[in-house]
């Protein structure tokens, strides 16, 4: 499974780009795991007004360490798959940050 999480990350000019599967109207907020190549994201904010998207910025955000103005999303606003920038980290980083996150070996 770590392979898969290293696949949900790609590295950009100015930092990484994380694919994301969003799960709205989940029970907690976290990161889930992975599937299909993508972070799944789950969040208690309805799929409304941007509600989900700015919990998903948010938990993303806390999950690898970083301040939430340092999270974007690139696409997919009114999607469940996403692609969200985040500036000023390594791929390496934030690989080791979500495997810590999901538990796994690092």
């Amino acid at each position: 499974m770590s392979d898969t999480v290293q696949s949900t990350v790609e590295a950009a000019a100015e930092g990484v780009v994380i694919r994301v599967r969003a799960q709205p109207g989940a029970r907690r907020n976290g990161v889930t795991g992975v599937r299909e190549a993508e972070l799944c994201v789950a969040v208690t904010a309805p799929p409304d007004k941007g509600r989900a998207n700015d919990a998903i910025v948010k938990v993303v955000a806390k999950s690898i360490g970083v301040p939430r103005t340092r999270v974007k999303i690139l696409s997919g606003e009114t999607n469940r798959h996403k692609r969200l920038a985040v500036d000023g980290v390594t791929v390496v980083g934030v690989v080791d940050a979500l495997r810590a996150v999901l538990g796994l070996r690092i």
